[in-house]
């Protein structure tokens, strides 16, 4: 098990290493104007990779390490003596960072970057975030602690909000710190609630809150190029087009990749 899930995450962290450096393996052959639209929104730095790496490293070896899984065990031996009811708060906590990011701007604070650049950033975050939480959940089968499926790890919950809080804190750090460590207090909550509930272990929400936070941070290096695979098309100097394609009943993208 630990070697499918490693793999996993080890491709996600080769596509984030080769997909971020100021010099790409892949010439896109932009001319001297595109090539100016490629300036990274956030440019890479491998201690970046620190805190979230942390909690997907410890949500590995978590799986696989007596101590750590007897830590799983009585988290959850104590949440079921002490705590009966249940929350419905992290059902809506999760998505509490991500909307900020663009509530923020209604109200007259301007993030970091434009909406167009924002949104998809988040899109791809969520595309990212979303692949990765699903391929291990169908791959660990983990069973959850309250015996409802076998689809606890990671969590889902935790990783959507953390692809919130890093978005919240990339856009308006440099406007208030503050904003940046509540998106991150709602992220961390959510996690903590989904122990409260007795639908995940600790190895569960760390792993989540990491992919979250390297799926954003990940989106990020890579604008330049989506940005100008996906509205640059028409430019004659481009090597990458998307073009849609419809034949009777039939509907899709065709990827033109020239070199």
């Amino acid at each position: 098990m630990i070697k499918k899930i490693g793999i996993i995450c080890t491709l996600l962290i080769l596509q984030l290493a080769c997909f971020s450096q100021n010099s790409v393996l892949v010439n896109y052959s932009l001319d001297s104007n595109t090539r100016q639209q490629k300036k990274p929104l956030l440019n890479f730095s491998y201690k970046q990779l620190i805190i979230p790496s942390t909690g997907i490293i410890y949500g590995i070896v978590g799986l696989n390490i007596p101590s750590l899984r007897l830590l799983n065990r009585e988290i959850r031996e104590e949440v079921s003596e002490h705590i009966d009811g249940k929350f419905s708060i992290d059902d809506i906590a999760q998505y509490v960072p991500a909307v900020s990011a663009f509530g923020l701007e209604l109200m007259g604070i301007q993030g970091t970057n434009s909406l167009k650049e924002r949104s998809l950033v988040l899109l791809t975050s969520y595309i990212l975030m979303i692949s990765v939480v699903s391929s291990l959940k169908n791959t660990t089968k983990i069973e959850r602690p309250d015996k409802t499926g076998h689809n606890s790890f990671p969590s889902g919950h935790t990783a959507n909000a953390f692809v919130g809080a890093e978005l919240l804190w990339q856009e308006y750090r440099e406007q208030s710190i503050w904003i940046g460590i509540a998106g991150y207090t709602i992220a961390s909550g959510t996690g903590a609630f989904r122990i409260l509930n007795n639908r995940h272990w600790l190895t569960d929400v760390t792993m989540g809150a990491g992919i979250g936070i390297l799926s954003t941070k990940l989106a990020y290096w890579l604008y330049p190029y989506l940005n100008s695979a996906l509205f640059h098309c028409n430019s004659r100097s481009n090597a990458l087009r998307l073009e849609p394609q419809i034949h009777s009943n039939q509907y899709g993208l065709c990827l033109h990749l020239g070199f």
